[in-house]
Order: C-alpha cells, then sequence, then structure tokens
C-alpha cells in the first residue's frame, strides 16, 4: 500500500552562518536532499512515541538513500562541518 504524499510548506529557522552559507551555495539537487533529511528529522521529533536514535537514524537513512543520497555523500558532508 502506498503513502499518500504529504502536502508540503515552507518554514524559516535559525542556523548558523557557516550552515547556512553551504545550503546557499548548494546545488538545487542537494538543498533538495538536506530539506528531506531536515523535514524527516523534524518529523520524528514531533510525531509519535519516542524511539530509539539508532532506529531514527536508520530510517533517515534510508529513506535518504532511496532519494539517491549515498553513504559516501553524507559522510563528505559531515566532514566538511
Amino acid at each position: 500500500m502506498r503513502e499518500k504524499p504529504m502536502s508540503r510548506a515552507t518554514i524559516a529557522i535559525s542556523v548558523d552562518a557557516d550552515s547556512a552559507r553551504f545550503f546557499a551555495e548548494a546545488a538545487p539537487a542537494e538543498r533538495r536532499k538536506y530539506e528531506l533529511l531536515l523535514g524527516l528529522r523534524l518529523r520524528e521529533l514531533t510525531h509519535g512515541r519516542a524511539r530509539p536514535l539508532k532506529e531514527i537514524m536508520d530510517d533517515i537513512g534510508a529513506q535518504a538513500e532511496a532519494q539517491g543520497l549515498t553513504p559516501e555523500m553524507l559522510e563528505s558532508m559531515l566532514r566538511e562541518e
């Protein structure tokens, strides 16, 4: 059974200057991946039962990978902080 697509809305969040610059300079495809990851994490924090962090991270990783984000790309992004 396929899940019904969620409607989308835009929000503004405050982040550190380096993260904002990095996001602004990213290619559109990369921005969509970051938005997906942030949206998934925010959803996890605001909906449902408390889950172990490993379970949340595994789910986020699987969904990000399904959207084209490879483990190597994620590791590279995390090293650039």
